[in-house]
């Protein structure tokens, strides 16, 4: 038996996190299910063995907890370059880098994200608030904690969820594993380690946030499309006679300021491009908060 090796799974998988440290929390939480759940069905699947005989066992096939890591970070390396779209030629230009926005895959992720959050937050608050209160009225029943124990468990596969929408609109590395639950630990511990998990309640408070941002995130986007496609095909109307129909400012319709009809297709396009790079920004941010409350830090 080699004597670098750990000799317990829990300690395995400490050597795991250690040799984890710095990389990417989604990434970690990854591994260090994987590993979990590979150590644990060896051992389930030899029960004559010890934890330190089914480590020294699979050392040479899966690894100690150094070269999993590094083979990890190895493997997150060419994934994340094969799934990447291709990023758009550097502009060294001002103009360049302005409407350079339009031809950019995350700006399109980030503005469908935008607006299927009004939908997507709206049914994750009315879950955590609608959840939150039927636990506490049936806390004084005997069903009262199956329940509660029921709903904290699929709101944490609600984050998963979450974390894949994320993941493929916003470009945001998220986990593809949840934590790994040890099914050998007592149910009591099991169920104690989900109520003090940190991720259970940045979680929650991550839904309860979704709302009001789902709000604010589909009416700017909404707003801003509006306000630009109308700017721009405002000289249209004079075309079909819907010229006098179109009130600019106090009165003033397009038909009888000429001048705007080139002036507004300008503001407009100008608009455009001003609410895609916002939608861009917003979905960079987005991504970096739902990484920070939803996903668990390897350390």
């Amino acid at each position: 038996m080699n004597a670098d090796l750990p000799t317990t799974i829990p300690a395995y998988l400490e050597r795991l996190r250690a040799a984890l440290a710095g990389c990417d929390p989604a990434m970690a939480q990854d591994a260090l299910y994987d590993a979990e759940e590979y150590l644990r069905s060896e051992l389930t699947a030899n029960p004559g063995k010890s934890e330190a005989e089914v480590i020294s066992s699979v050392a040479g096939s899966y690894g100690a907890p150094d070269e999993v890591a590094d083979i990890y970070r190895e493997t997150e390396v060419k994934v994340q370059t094969a799934l990447r779209a291709p990023a758009p030629a550097p502009r060294k230009s001002l103009a360049g880098q302005f409407f350079g926005v339009l031809v950019d895959p995350q700006t399109y992720g980030a503005l469908f994200y935008m607006l299927l959050a009004l939908a997507t937050g709206t049914f994750y608050f009315t879950w955590v608030v609608t959840g939150a209160s039927l636990s506490a009225g049936l806390a004084v029943l005997i069903i009262g904690i199956p329940f509660v124990i029921l709903f904290i468990g699929a709101t944490r596969i609600l984050a998963l969820v979450e974390g894949r929408i994320v993941e493929v609109m916003l470009g945001e590395r998220m986990p593809r594993r949840p934590l790994y639950t040890d099914r050998n630990q007592p149910v009591l511990k099991r169920i104690g380690a989900m109520f003090t998990d940190p991720r259970t309640w940045g979680t929650m408070l991550y839904f309860l946030a979704m709302l009001p941002l789902g709000v604010a995130y589909f009416t700017v986007v909404v707003t801003g499309l509006s306000l630009s496609l109308g700017f721009i095909a405002a000289p249209i109307t004079t075309v079909f006679g819907y010229g006098d129909h179109v009130t600019v400012w106090n009165g003033l319709t397009v038909q009888q300021a000429p001048w705007l009809g080139v002036l507004l297709p300008v503001l407009g396009l100008l608009a455009l491009f001003a609410t895609l790079h916002l939608a861009r920004f917003v979905g960079r941010m987005h991504g970096r908060l739902a990484k920070a409350m939803l996903v668990s830090s390897p350390g």
